[in-house]
């Protein structure tokens, strides 16, 4: 795996929409967030379009523009702005041979899974899931966010991830286990079962997250998983930020009830509570990068190999 070079000051950033639009004042508002905090600008010039009312311009337009902002030599890193709906458009029109020849920071969360997975399998480039421009840059970058984040794209030997103070990374399996980092949203892991998009669990730690969806749609999508055998070949499991999941049949029954239940008889270490998602506060996780997860401890640390 290709683990890109630092982000330094002064280097430039190009920002894409690879799922759904912004606005022009919110554009505007991205770019003096990011030359604030002393990188240059390029913008993709979809940003601001709107294709079908939830899309930043057709599918060919915004993979296009992922192709453009690897293949640019001034282009240090490529951030995306926000996530959405309508990414799985674009995937068919990302040349994964540019993305090879010119490995780059890649930052992304929500609708960006596939992307991630995209990259980490078919390109061996280790990506970032991470905060957006739009989303968490712009208005709501707190000191765990932005400190996890930088330590993440331009730390040395070893990354280690740190929950918020005062929030606890719980153990639901014990164990230890080694090996790369993959998956995302829990959503776009299950719809890319069958394409070639799909997770390969064997040998990875799976780390799932999601937004505003109720518990049954959890357990639908966790069976999906389970049922096409990814956490029986997986190494071990990290459940991220279910950020207002909801049971409103029996709201004492949680989210994690229902994964500890659908994860019963996997012989894997699980850890969950992890920031990192929807939520307030997102730490970084290096998707692709070598882990070791150690319960006892409990920690997770990520190896960085330039």
């Amino acid at each position: 795996m290709i683990y890109p070079k630092k982000l330094e000051k002064g280097a430039t950033v190009g920002i894409i929409c690879p799922s759904s639009p912004i606005t022009e004042e919110r554009l505007a508002e991205c770019v003096n967030t990011l030359e604030s905090m002393g990188y240059k600008v390029k913008a993709a010039d979809n940003l601001t379009s709107n294709h079908g009312g939830y899309m930043a311009g057709t599918g060919e337009e915004r993979g296009t523009w992922i192709n453009k902002m690897f293949t640019d030599p001034e282009v240090d890193a490529i951030f995306c702005v926000r996530g959405g709906d309508g990414g799985s458009r674009c995937y068919e029109y990302i040349d994964l041979d540019t993305v090879k020849k010119n490995p780059k920071i890649f930052v992304g969360y929500s609708d960006v899974t596939t992307m991630h997975m995209l990259f980490n399998q078919q390109a061996d480039l280790v990506t970032f899931h991470g905060p957006m421009v739009s989303s968490n840059m712009v208005s709501s970058f707190d000191n765990d966010t932005e400190k996890a984040f930088f330590e993440a794209l331009n730390g040395d030997g070893t990354y280690e991830f740190v929950n918020p103070d005062g929030i606890p990374i719980e153990v639901m399996k014990e164990g230890k286990a080694t090996g790369p980092v993959i998956g995302g949203n829990l959503s776009l892991v299950s719809a890319a079962m069958g394409t070639p998009y799909e997770m390969d669990s064997k040998g990875k730690i799976i780390f799932i997250e999601e937004v505003d969806e109720p518990v049954t749609k959890i357990e639908k999508w966790c069976y999906h998983m389970k049922n096409a055998g990814k956490f029986k070949d997986c190494a071990g499991v990290l459940l991220g930020q279910f950020t207002d999941v909801t049971n409103k049949f029996m709201p004492e029954y949680t989210v994690i009830d229902c994964i500890k239940e659908i994860l019963a008889d996997v012989d894997v270490p699980v850890m969950y509570n992890l920031q990192s998602g929807h939520g307030d506060k997102i730490i970084t996780i290096p998707f692709g990068a070598k882990c070791t997860m150690d319960t006892e401890k409990k920690t997770i640390v990520f190896d960085i190999d330039r």
